[in-house]
């Protein structure tokens, strides 16, 4: 048995936990260590192709790092970060203070925090790198924008400026943190349903290996987590926390109502995607937790990155609706309506991230999904009957 001990002792860091609230005393002082019984790496699920002369190519998989309490509990929380990012979104802050991935564990929770295929350390594929056509991928302006830090009206000329009461830590370091944390893709990202339904199954071998898991998504893997649960066989997902999903999903025939365009590229890049009623359905067997911070515009832009979290806000809304009339548990959590303010569109990185973390917790406890009856131990093995090579027989 492997124990490791992570210790934090900045005296920043010490201050703002010792004045945080801890939901049900269930973290540990922020100046405790963190005992975990194991941590590790594995890439998951993937392909592999045969060349004409007989080479092998493994990629298209996805990466994940994990960090195993010793006192774990029964279900383990996989992160899944968003558009131009990689997991670093979770591992710490822009201004260095811990992330969810030293924050979750120190409260017992184990974390699974992924580079999706085509990304990061997951990065190997043979898939051509076409570039993206989504500013947030493009530039740096756009990324400041989509984060909602504040507004940069690049193309009029206009300096960029931090929205008031932002909970985003105003300093330079943060701010250059923030944008060395970007990652570009190796290869083209469909956004069709074809790839959403590969990238399901792909996050479905993840919990081959885990066991039945809470899925944490950000932004664009939003839609990679709608189609997660529908790929997923029962009891594999036992509940989704959803912040600021990119896309929502609808089911066919469903007649979108009269929403203003602002932006037309945001427009249509916000739309959500259509799936089978029955696809659809799966989605109301598992709760779902979506979460928007503050400073989501109330009235159309042409500034792309402003229209999108508009246009995010009123397809979420509308999803949690179709999702409850089914009987389903869906519920969306607007941050600032609960005396939340000044979050940005990464919460579990803002200056408050500590009281982000109490509101995830909080819900995980009302839907009972917080025990520790059969704790988390670490991933399985992946189990593979064949080598993927063309071994030679000794």
């Amino acid at each position: 048995m492997k124990i490791f001990k992570v210790k934090k002792l900045t005296d920043r860091f010490l201050a703002i936990a010792a004045a945080a609230f801890v939901f049900a005393g269930s973290a540990l002082a922020a100046d405790e260590p963190i005992v975990l019984r194991t941590m590790g790496s594995l890439f998951f699920g993937g392909t592999v192709e045969t060349m004409d002369d007989g080479e092998t190519f493994h990629g298209d998989h996805g990466y994940a790092q994990f960090f195993i309490p010793m006192d774990a509990r029964d279900y383990p929380l996989i992160m899944w970060h968003g558009i131009g990012q990689s997991g670093r979104s979770y591992e710490s802050t822009p201004d260095g203070r811990e992330g969810f991935m030293a924050i979750m564990p120190r409260r017992g929770w184990a974390a699974y925090i992924i580079d999706q295929p085509r990304r990061g350390r997951a990065g190997r594929t043979l898939a051509a790198n076409t570039g993206s056509d989504i500013p947030t991928a493009l530039y740096e302006s756009s990324a400041w924008d989509a984060f909602r830090n504040g507004v940069w009206d690049a193309p009029h000329g206009k300096a960029p400026y931090f929205y008031p009461g932002v909970q985003f830590p105003r300093t330079p370091d943060a701010v250059d943190q923030f944008f060395r944390q970007q990652t570009p893709d190796t290869g083209v990202e469909p956004r069709d349903n074809a790839y959403r339904r590969i990238m399901g199954r792909t996050m479905n071998a993840l919990l081959a290996q885990t066991g039945p898991a809470i899925l944490v998504t950000h932004s664009n893997s939003g839609q990679y987590g709608w189609a997660t649960a529908i790929e997923a066989p029962e009891g594999a997902l036992k509940a989704i926390i959803a912040f600021e999903p990119g896309q929502a999903c609808l089911p066919d025939g469903y007649a979108l109502p009269n929403v203003a365009h602002g932006d037309e590229a945001s427009w249509k890049a916000e739309l959500p995607f259509r799936v089978p009623e029955s696809a659809f359905t799966k989605l109301t067997k598992l709760p779902i937790l979506i979460i928007y911070g503050d400073n989501i515009a109330a009235e159309p832009s042409e500034i792309f990155n402003v229209n999108v979290w508009r246009l995010s806000y009123t397809w979420a809304k509308i999803f949690v609706e179709e999702i409850n009339k089914r009987g389903g548990d869906a519920r969306l959590l607007h941050l600032p309506e609960t005396g939340i303010k000044g979050n940005t569109h990464a919460p579990f990185a803002d200056l408050n991230n500590l009281e982000i973390a109490d509101v995830v917790e909080k819900y995980l406890h009302e839907k009972g999904l917080d025990g520790k009856t059969t704790p988390h131990k670490g991933p399985a093995p992946k189990g593979l009957k064949e080598y993927t090579i063309p071994l030679a027989a000794e």
